[in-house]
């Protein structure tokens, strides 16, 4: 039921998660699961993805769904943005349910709200045909903003109307209206596609991201963070240690990017085949995502070792 994107080969056919071809929907922002659960339960022939950032509410919503015993339900802990790009392929969402998300109120925060133009363009090349996102809100300010950027796309056809009776039970829906927050609602059909094609930011599995070096590993007796920008994110090598017995070196670092944050282990050691040359590659260990980020994240290791004795012989990221 936790969808753990590492263990498959993506992109991949969402039947590849749920065992079964049906209409995909999703849910961005699922809170503790219990609107996921009235899909799931009232929609038996929905294949039912939902998107959260927060751990806790993930862990919360996990226990529903198994009490409940619901098989067409599969619970993501990242950004939806993510799953849109690099998991859904074209055409294949039948509907998006947003509810009550956080309106980012702040000027400088408007960036982070998910119902801007960019969202809407890609949105409509992962929509079927008349294909739809209902949007719940009880932010006046959010809901006219999110109204207008879908507009200006010119990609889709926005209704106002009142809010699916079952959104008005959700934990914030009670609160706000509760103390007599008005509850806005909106419809987005896809009208029209985006000539943009957003290809997924992952890459294939056999990609195989690592380096050669000629040399020898160096001791190592002091480490400093290393910072690595690059466009679109940034990796933050954080720690490194000696293997056991001193046969090579791991690195632990932290790889933020486009919507995606991953941490994962680079190992250095002496190529088993060579032993005048040291292979620098992702480890296996978490399942990592194999994206720029992690070419990058070889690169930024590559940069540590060549200063010290290392010559980069052959590069495969």
């Amino acid at each position: 039921m936790l969808l753990k994107l590492g263990a498959y080969s993506l992109p991949a056919p969402p039947e590849t998660f749920f065992g079964r071809v049906a209409p995909l929907v999703l849910e961005v922002g699922f809170g503790d699961g219990g609107f996921l659960a009235h899909l799931a339960r009232t929609h038996p022939a929905w294949n039912l993805l939902g998107a959260e950032v927060s751990v806790g509410s993930v862990s919360r919503a996990f226990r529903r769904i198994r009490r409940a015993g619901h098989r067409n339900v599969r619970l993501y802990a990242g950004h939806a943005r993510f799953l849109v790009r690099n998991v859904v392929p074209p055409h294949g969402l039948h509907r998006v349910y947003v509810n009550f998300p956080d309106p980012w109120p702040k000027q400088k925060h408007r960036g982070r709200r998910l119902l801007r133009a960019p969202f809407f363009r890609l949105l409509s090349t992962r929509l079927e045909d008349g294909g739809a996102l209902l949007f719940t809100t009880d932010h006046a300010e959010y809901f006219g903003y999110a109204l207008a950027e879908a507009r200006r796309t010119g990609l889709f056809a926005v209704e106002q109307a009142p809010p699916p009776p079952a959104t008005l039970e959700t934990k914030y829906a009670r609160k706000w209206r509760a103390q007599a927050i008005p509850i806005q609602h909106a419809v987005f059909t896809k009208t029209a596609e985006a000539d943009a094609a957003f290809p997924p930011l992952v890459d294939p599995a056999d990609a195989m991201h690592h380096a050669l070096l000629a040399g020898t590993l160096p001791p190592l007796d002091r480490f400093e963070k290393i910072v690595h920008p690059f466009e679109g994110g940034h990796v933050i090598v954080l720690e490194a240690y000696g293997a056991v017995g001193g046969a090579g070196l791991v690195f632990v670092t932290r790889i933020e990017e486009q919507d995606l944050t991953q941490e994962v282990l680079v190992e250095a050691r002496p190529d088993a085949k060579d032993r005048g040359r040291v292979l620098v590659r992702i480890k296996a260990f978490g399942q990592p995502l194999l994206t720029r980020g992690t070419r990058e994240a070889i690169r930024a290791v590559v940069g540590f070792l060549e200063p010290r004795g290392l010559r980069l012989d052959q590069a495969f990221f």
